[in-house]
């Protein structure tokens, strides 16, 4: 028999799959309706966290009130909430380098643009080299 406990996480889990199903839809829509690169990446980062962060933690919790998996529930629980952590960390961080990355060889424009503060910086940073080279 099923304690309280295990239904309440089985419940949970359930209700934080869902969620994350609902995000990856939002995701999907996000990058077929938004007009750059840009956006959409950060649709696709949302998609990542929010479609796949908080759904593994509910197959985690999941597991763990699944008493009928005796000694591997925990296995199995453990294992989708590394997973979800490592995906917490390592999504922002390669959206973030491919941003960059689009951005410094100017393959994804941006129009229009309002601020562009990376662009400002790379000026300034070759106005800087060239009054160096200049004096020497």
């Amino acid at each position: 028999m099923a304690t309280g406990l295990e239904w309440a996480l089985a419940i949970l889990g359930e209700i934080l799959i869902a969620i994350g199903a609902f995000f990856d839809v939002v995701a999907a829509i996000g990058l077929l309706r938004f007009p750059n690169f840009f956006v959409r990446l950060h649709a696709a980062t949302i998609g990542a966290i929010g479609g796949a962060f908080v759904p593994l933690i509910g197959v985690a919790l999941l597991a763990a009130g699944c008493g009928f998996l005796g000694k591997y529930r925990w296995f199995m629980a453990g294992a989708a909430a590394v997973t979800a952590v490592l995906i917490l960390i390592l999504a922002p961080v390669g959206s973030h380098i491919l941003a960059k990355a689009a951005h410094q060889s100017r393959t994804a424009v941006v129009e229009p643009k309002v601020v562009d503060f990376l662009e400002e910086d790379r000026a300034a940073r070759e106005k800087q080299e060239e009054a160096g080279g200049e004096r020497q």
